[in-house]
């Protein structure tokens, strides 16, 4: 029995989306690496966003056998909006996974996390063989940190001595993330709290030390991972 809830039907993206033509071509470069019977891992941002709506209408339109696992509960909302399969980590492993990224350097490295779903992000692109990470061409950066702090995501009654050791570690500012539609923090999916943590410096090993942190449950910097990064052009 279907629930016919209004609530997922008038579902839309909470924000203005920037360079639509060139999302749009990035989103069709993703969807035709599709197959019948992949299990696909997907992110978060607008450009995923846009992707999905690309999706639904390839798996209606070649009546298509595919089942997506997302990062998050939004992205799972507009997979049901959608009529897009949704399964888990229990049950699959994916064959490919795509998402965003607010930062990418020239070796691949990444700062992901804005959208606060940087946990189980890290998850899927770690159990997935293949990944796409698409992006607008401003998250081009010649050094990770230029324009984003580093996400990290913070078990709540360890705030006070992460704060401490990300300091010995060179962090030079800490902020802790407050929501905008809530008084307060924000709250991650798995009831954690969030920094934003800004580095002069991050080096090859610096997501290896904040992830040793007890009480740290994950951070939003993605070094030496196995990714393919499509960039959607302004200027296309």
């Amino acid at each position: 029995m279907n629930w016919n809830s209004d609530i997922i039907t008038n579902l839309s993206w909470a924000g203005a989306i920037s360079n639509i033509a060139g999302k749009q071509k990035v989103a069709d470069q993703i969807v035709s690496k599709i197959k019948d019977g992949d299990v696909i891992g997907v992110g978060s941002g607008s450009t995923v966003y846009l992707t999905l709506f690309a999706i639904a209408e390839k798996i209606k339109a070649e009546k298509l056998n595919i089942k997506a696992i997302p990062t998050s509960i939004e992205i799972s909302l507009f997979c049901d909006k959608l009529g897009i399969p949704l399964t888990s980590l229990f049950e699959h492993k994916p064959d490919w996974c795509f998402d965003g990224a607010d930062e990418v350097d020239p070796n691949k490295s990444l700062i992901k996390g804005r959208g606060g779903a940087l946990f189980k992000e890290k998850l899927l692109i770690s159990s997935s063989p293949v990944n796409y990470i698409i992006v607008d061409d401003t998250k081009l950066v010649d050094k990770l940190g230029s324009k984003f702090p580093v996400p990290v995501e913070v078990f709540p009654q360890a705030l006070l001595h992460v704060e401490k050791e990300l300091k010995a570690l060179g962090a030079t500012n800490i902020i802790l993330r407050l929501a905008g539609g809530k008084d307060g923090p924000v709250i991650t999916e798995n009831n954690n709290l969030l920094l934003d943590v800004h580095f002069d410096e991050i080096d090859t090993d610096m997501e290896r030390k904040i992830k040793s942190i007890t009480g740290v449950i994950e951070s939003g910097l993605f070094i030496n991972y196995n990714i393919e990064v499509l960039v959607a052009s302004n200027n296309s």
